[in-house]
């Protein structure tokens, strides 16, 4: 293996491929926020810092705990994680994560200021299902119940805090924005689970992908996507947004080349799976923006 310094490492840990899932929420509201007069930047900006730091904590807590259960071994077909391969230590990486966790804290007490009591509350239950994700006395991630935590938070709180704190009220567009969204973001982990569905297995654990199988976990993922372009026609006809919505409809190809992979790749070749759907989220996210916006 190709040895790295500390900061490569850290920059490993982090997990770029996924931080679309937490990025695009944050776009999607801010632009929607745009069009409806109600943008702010510095809420907005403080949105998207604590949505990155609170994915990057999410994702160190799952490297350290994923180690100490021995779920990740040197068999594992996915991308290196810095403590099973001894990049970082678990005492590094479990002190990383309280301080990127703490400064997730800083940015909340921020938007405490300028969006109130119940918007930090969810920042805070936010950091508290990134721990439980992997950690505590019932993670997530082991017992098949994350897929509806990671549709919740990076749906409907990522994409409504980001234009509540904005606007100061949350619209019925931002309800149906938040749902292809917070499906997408599903839909990585989806990826994810399907790419390690042996490992699981072996390891106890739990995953949704373990519990259904492979064919049905392929079903799975077709649905969350298939879903995702039906919310957008769903809105035109009911009136709430333009024909330009129909913009999302450019990001198909990318969605089709996705479900060719799901269907034919396995292991480690799904590692290049994995990052376009997170790429497909993103795309998504500005298509469904600047169809909102055009209206």
């Amino acid at each position: 293996m190709v040895r790295l310094n500390k900061t490569q490492a850290w920059i490993l840990a982090s997990r770029p491929k996924t931080l679309p899932a937490a990025a695009a929420p944050v776009l999607v509201a801010t632009l929607i926020a745009l069009k409806d007069g109600v943008f702010q930047f510095w809420p907005a900006l403080a949105a998207l810092v604590g949505a990155l730091l609170i994915q990057i904590g999410t994702n160190f807590v799952n490297d350290y705990f994923d180690f100490k259960k021995g779920t990740d071994t040197e068999e594992r077909v996915g991308p290196v994680r810095v403590t099973q391969s001894g990049l970082l230590s678990p005492k590094e990486v479990i002190m990383g994560t309280w301080i990127v966790f703490g400064l997730a804290v800083l940015v909340g007490i921020y938007i405490l200021i300028i969006g109130g009591w119940p918007i930090f509350v969810i920042g805070l239950l936010s950091i508290l299902f990134g721990y439980a994700y992997t950690g505590g006395p019932y993670p997530l991630s082991y017992n098949g119940s994350a897929d509806i935590f990671v549709f919740i938070f990076f749906g409907f709180v990522a994409v409504g805090g980001t234009y509540y704190i904005q606007a100061g009220t949350i619209s019925p567009q931002i309800y149906w924005a938040s749902i292809p969204i917070g499906l997408l973001a599903t839909a990585i982990l989806v990826v994810n689970n399907f790419r390690d569905i042996e490992q699981d297995r072996v390891a106890g654990k739990k995953t949704l992908a373990v519990r259904f199988g492979k064919k049905r976990t392929q079903l799975y993922y077709f649905l969350l996507l298939g879903l995702t372009y039906v919310v957008p026609v769903i809105m035109w006809l009911s009136g709430l947004v333009t024909y330009w919505i129909l913009l999302v409809l450019l990001s198909l190809p990318l969605c089709f080349s996705l479900v060719k992979d799901i269907l034919h790749k396995k292991g480690t070749a799904l590692n290049e799976t994995l990052a376009g759907t997170g790429k497909l989220e993103l795309l998504y996210g500005i298509l469904f923006s600047i169809g909102y916006l055009l209206g």
